[in-house]
């Protein structure tokens, strides 16, 4: 049974020979008893040899085998299939097989393993698509180089792609994929190029969706509960719904048609076809059939099996009262909503307060007469407690600044609305990616009443380089700032920790530099969120120091003979409050400011050379409760409330000013004498400030986020007499980022007209602005955050109430894209279009452009 190497053998007999021998591996694999049922005969493995093609090395491939000398292995036994299971699942070969040779009387045999490689991928080439996306096809299916060509690898990236386009709209799509093998390769290894050809058609709209056996829902609301297909229509209400085909969407829609039947009463409604019709026009329509059965109510709805609360209490949670219309979407959300996991439903009221594996089922127990009792059985299960609280994929920020925040401790109650409070705290602090912070709830044990809980938290750049362009005060205003948000100041001497600088202790570190041809500014912050360790009290403290030119109208350049000097200092404190809930934040600060003239002229005052001094406390009350994203708040509000208020000088420091200010308006008076009251009026400034605003953030639609806020401040005097100060004024109007004085001025942002454009050159004392943006996310999910916006807002300033009139106001309306990357910070541009004319002139200004540029690492 040799194989002999002549001609005659070659083409005769060996061909015959291994039909035989995969026969009797067939036999080996297929027939491991013979017809009689005794055991199939065993033989001593001899020698073991590696044929075919393929380049791994003998050795190798018989240890992987594990089949060896000296062996025994039988036809049809274990041993033989075990070792071709197993190098199958290797997935390096394109054919297997085993034959038994010279099998001797003394029951030995040969094992000749005949193989054929895999063939490696060399080239691709890629048909169809842009020369951008080829990248994109090349990653998402792994077509690299020497990767193993198999019919799986081939067959799932023509899948892929096919649904890929599919669910863009190209409903048409056509993917060919070819390979063939590499000619005149000194290479030994087989190789394959693949040729992948992407025909994606046009986009397949939908012109008609009409429905069927539909009497209690006309076809307009039916059409309107198909969230993501519509019919094409010329509506400008529907571009962000286009009328392209998607299937998943379409399945997803049929289960929102019978949502929105169950929404009615109809809880038997059910979609029995649905139909695509194609049309001449390269169109299709949809046709569905429905059947929406009969309209039931609500009748008794009883507890069963609740001990915690009581009837009446989960009665009031769950809204749902007997002769209601039956709606079984509502009843869904009032027992759990998935869409609001912070919502009021009774498994949350459950789940806040220990009871985590508790179990609410709500049972129909009767229907008669389209009247459907139920039964809300509730399991609460044991109250279950942390056992161990965790952290884990913090390399920079240090444990106890994440420990801090956490609110589920060891010990203490499950609570999810803690967890989900947690998850908000981490995102809010800026130091993590907020869209990747998991909790990982572990070793839940419902007998003893404990689980395990694990933060995974992703750390992204928080510190800062600020480069900032914008024009803005009459010329072009630069900023370079440098912004550590997560500081270590205890670590400052450590030459160790500076990587680039000392971090991890969640304390903040600003240094600024604001110029341009008018002014120059230098600043320097640092705070402590946490002072002493043991709770959110937050200490602050910042110096600064402007100075300013005067603007020369003859060189329109500025004047550096006559200058404005300000000196700067603030420390303040602020604590997080418990009542009326723990949202709430209270500040207290004390800020000096002493400012210096240098021959300056300013049309409010008529001194020239002097100084004033500015001895001010704020107060100021905090609400924040945005989720989740600092970046891309989803839901939530933030609105604050200050006043800052100097003391009431004029009561005790005996001064007439209303002597005073009959003098300086006495036309006899000289400018020198009314430069000398001014003095005196503005020794120490004499001022109460009020300021509001206020932010709320609601998801409309999946991802897209309607953000009105509102905006008020208004700077008043104690004494009439003494007049309202010339410092601490508003200046409305452009991109905001023209915030170069360090006079208590405000630049207030209203975009479509020129910075600072809105208010008297000296600013106002007056302002309110209303604003309402229409956010949608490109990309939110990783480091790099991309947004597109739309608004619309309105603001105006003023100087008395007399010409305050809060509906007069200038409006705009624009398109904006937001860019956050931690290699560049936060990118911004806006187009802005004022509707209303600058004060002082009768043309409405236009389209305006805003940018801010910040770089971050």
């Amino acid at each position: 049974m040799e194989k002999q190497a002549n001609s005659l053998h070659k083409s005769i007999i060996l061909p015959a020979l291994q039909k035989f021998y995969t026969l009797v591996f067939l036999l080996a694999v297929l027939i491991p008893f013979n017809s009689f049922g005794q055991a199939a005969k065993t033989y001593t493995i001899n020698e073991i040899t590696v044929t075919g093609n393929t380049a791994f090395n003998a050795n190798t491939i018989i240890t992987f085998s594990r089949l060896k000398k000296g062996q025994e292995v039988s036809i049809g036994g274990e041993k033989i299939g075990e070792a071709v299971k197993k190098l199958w699942k290797s997935n390096l070969f394109s054919a297997i097989d085993i034959y038994f040779t010279n099998i001797t009387p003394e029951n030995t045999v040969d094992i000749e393993i005949n193989l054929s490689d895999l063939p490696e991928l060399n080239k691709v080439k890629i048909e169809g698509v842009k020369k951008g996306k080829k990248d994109e096809i090349l990653d998402e299916n792994n077509l690299k180089q020497k990767v193993k060509v198999t019919e799986n690898l081939v067959t799932t990236t023509k899948n892929y792609l096919t649904n890929k386009y599919k669910k863009k709209g190209f409903l048409n799509t056509r993917v060919n994929v070819t390979t063939s093998e590499v000619t005149n390769d000194s290479i030994e290894k087989k190789r394959v190029n693949m040729f992948i050809n992407i025909d994606k058609g046009n986009k397949v709209k939908i012109k008609s969706i009409s429905f069927n056996g539909n009497e209690k829902l006309s076809d307009k609301k039916l059409r309107k509960a198909l969230k993501n297909t519509k019919q094409k229509s010329l509506s400008p209400l529907r571009i962000l719904k286009r009328s392209k085909y998607v299937e998943d969407d379409y399945k997803e829609d049929l289960v929102s048609l019978v949502d929105k039947y169950k929404e009615n009463g109809y809880r038997d409604a059910r979609v029995i076809k649905d139909s695509i019709i194609y049309n001449d026009d390269k169109t299709i329509s949809l046709v569905i059939d429905v059947e929406e059965g009969e309209k039931y109510t609500f009748g008794k709805i009883d507890f069963v099996g609740n001990t915690v609360y009581s009837d009446q209490f989960l009665s009031q949670i769950l809204r749902i009262e007997e002769g209601d219309t039956y709606n079984g979407v509502e009843l869904k959300k009032r027992i759990a909503n998935e869409e609001k996991p912070d919502g009021i439903d009774i498994t949350n009221i459950y789940q806040n307060t220990g009871y985590m594996f508790s179990r609410i089922d709500p049972v129909e127990v009767s229907a008669d007469g389209n009247v459907i009792d139920l039964e809300i059985r509730v399991i609460e299960g044991k109250p279950a407690y942390f056992n161990s609280v965790t952290v884990k994929g913090n390399d920079v920020t240090n444990d106890h600044v994440i420990y801090r925040e956490i609110r589920t401790r060891p010990g203490e109650l499950y609570s999810r609305a803690d967890i989900i409070r947690t998850i908000r705290e981490l995102g809010q602090l800026g130091f993590f990616n907020a869209q990747a912070i998991v909790p990982d709830i572990k070793n839940p044990n419902p007998v003893d009443g404990t689980l395990d809980i694990e933060y995974t938290v992703e750390e992204q750049g928080s510190s800062q380089i600020e480069l900032q362009g914008g024009y803005g005060g009459g010329g072009f205003i630069g900023t370079l700032g440098l912004s550590f948000n997560n500081f270590s100041l205890r670590n400052i001497f450590n030459g160790e920790a500076y990587k680039p600088v000392p971090r991890g202790d969640g304390q903040s570190l600003a240094l600024r530099l604001q110029a341009s041809q008018f002014f120059q500014t230098y600043s320097f912050s640092f705070s402590e969120p946490w002072l002493g360790g043991k709770k959110p009290f937050q200490l602050s403290s910042s110096i600064s120091y402007s100075k300013q030119f005067q603007f020369n109208p003859g060189s329109r350049r500025a004047d550096r003979s006559q200058s404005f000097n300000i000196l700067g200092i603030t420390v303040g404190v602020s604590t997080r409050l418990k009542e009326p809930d723990n949202y709430f934040l209270l500040s207290h600060a004390l800020s000096f400011q002493n400012y210096d003239l240098n021959n300056f002229i300013s049309g409010l005052f008529q001194f020239q050379n002097g100084s004033s001094n500015n001895l001010a406390y704020t107060i100021g009350l905090t609400r924040n409760s945005t989720y989740n994203d600092p970046i891309y708040p989803t839901g939530g509000s933030n609105f604050s409330v200050s006043a800052k208020l100097s003391l009431p000088y004029s009561l005790f420091n005996g001064v007439d000013y209303g002597t005073l200010r009959e003098e300086r308006e006495d036309p006899n008076t000289s400018a020198e004498r009314i430069a000398e009251i001014d003095q005196e009026r503005f020794k120490w400034l004499e001022f109460y400030k009020v300021k509001f605003k206020a932010d709320w953030y609601t998801e409309v639609a999946k991802k897209l986020v309607l953000r009105p806020s509102i905006e008020f401040g208004f700077l008043g005097a104690y004494n009439n007499d003494r007049g309202v100060i010339p410092f601490e004024r508003f200046f409305l109007g452009g991109d905001g980022l023209g915030n170069f004085a360090l006079d208590g001025r405000e630049i207030i942002q209203l975009r479509g007209y020129p910075n600072q454009s809105l208010s008297s050159q000296d600013g106002g004392s007056i302002y309110n602005k209303f604003s309402l943006e229409l956010r949608y996310p490109v990309t939110i999910e990783g480091a790099t955050k991309i947004f597109g916006l739309g608004f619309v807002e309105g603001g105006a300033s003023v100087n008395s109430f007399r010409d305050f009139n809060p509906f007069n106001l200038q409006r705009s309306a624009g398109l904006g894209v937001r860019i956050f990357m931690p290699a560049f910070g936060l990118l911004g541009i806006d187009f802005g279009h004022g509707f209303d004319p600058l004060p002082g002139q009768s043309q409405k200004n236009g389209w305006e452009t805003h940018f801010i540029i910040g770089q971050q690492f």
